[in-house]
């Protein structure tokens, strides 16, 4: 993962797409800043790809939450800038699933689980993050689950 996003932040250079660059090289700082906070914890020099998928999701949901508060502001100039981020940082995200794989996926881990109800809640997402990070929206999981139970 963090090959390829120094490659694309390379090219991005070199094709003067002003816009992707920063954008890449905000990734690759918060990437950095998760590698100092792991090397201050006693761990490991460098984070691994499960990480980066979570830094890049965090990030993805952060641009679109700016992007509706700009949108409700009117300012569609700074809404056009999230979202053309957003399609640069999801460049490097796995497929997400469809809202129907979403329910799939909540409605095995919940018998799997052989959860029974709403207290059992954050055992179904722990297990969900686990395997679906980076590949699902766990709000709409969050709320699937809730109908489920």
């Amino acid at each position: 993962m963090r090959d390829q996003i120094n490659d694309a932040l390379k090219l991005a250079m070199k094709a003067r797409d002003s816009l992707k660059t920063s954008t890449l090289r905000l990734v690759n700082a918060a990437i950095k800043d998760r590698d100092i906070a792991a090397r201050g914890n006693g761990g490991r020099d460098l984070v691994g790809d499960e990480e980066i998928l979570e830094i890049l999701s965090k990030m993805v949901k952060q641009r679109r939450e700016s992007f509706s508060i700009y949108k409700e502001a009117g300012r569609l100039d700074l809404s056009d800038q999230e979202a053309k981020e957003i399609d640069i940082i999801t460049e490097f995200l796995p497929k997400q699933m469809s809202d129907e794989e979403i329910k799939a996926a909540c409605e095995a881990t919940i018998a799997k689980i052989n959860a029974e109800g709403l207290k059992d809640m954050g055992k179904i997402m722990g297990a969900l993050k686990a395997k679906y990070t980076g590949q699902m929206d766990f709000g709409k999981a969050s709320k699937m689950i809730r109908d489920i139970l």
